[in-house]
């Protein structure tokens, strides 16, 4: 599965998960959405520490495509 693919389907399951959908759960979303990729594209992520989702995903189809 692609980044792009992964991040269309955590994006559709969250929606059922009050958790995830508020703003003070961002950094929650952000790591639970790095545990989920590659373990590549996770090492790579991971140390960028990146709290902001949008960020998160753009950085992590940047790397998938790399």
């Amino acid at each position: 599965m692609t980044v792009s693919e992964y991040a269309a389907k955590f994006e559709d399951l969250c929606r059922f998960t009050l958790h995830y959908n508020t703003l003070a759960a961002e950094e929650d979303k952000c790591v639970k959405f790095e545990n989920g990729l590659k373990p590549d594209i996770k090492q790579l992520i991971g140390f960028s520490e990146i709290r902001n989702f949008p960020m998160l995903v753009n950085k992590s189809r940047i790397c998938d495509k790399d």
